[in-house]
């Protein structure tokens, strides 16, 4: 998937592996570090403002979850297939 400009990145996943592994050593994109948790409580605070909303996790599974309920709230968001492998593979350098 490629990965549109204005989107908003969501990086679901947890502290260390989000210190490990910087999204934005792979994309320009912006980055905003939310709990699966606080999607699922409705504690999140993301706004429509930060235009379409793009889920990325680990693996690519909880990433779908939190999209539906961001739909839910009434924002625009998808799911990043693959999670972040697919994303490295993706960018990788030539």
């Amino acid at each position: 998937m490629t990965l549109p400009g204005g989107v908003t990145l969501i990086d679901l996943r947890p502290a260390d592996l989000r210190a490990r592994e910087p999204l934005a050593d792979l994309t320009p994109l912006p980055v905003l570090p939310v709990t699966l948790n606080a999607i699922e409580n409705g504690t999140h605070g993301l706004q429509p403002e930060l235009g379409p909303l793009v889920v990325i996790c680990e693996r690519g599974v909880r990433s779908g979850l939190a999209a539906r309920y961001l739909k839910a709230d009434g924002l625009e968001a998808s799911a990043y297939p693959g999670g972040v492998p697919a994303l490295r593979a993706r960018h990788k350098p030539d």
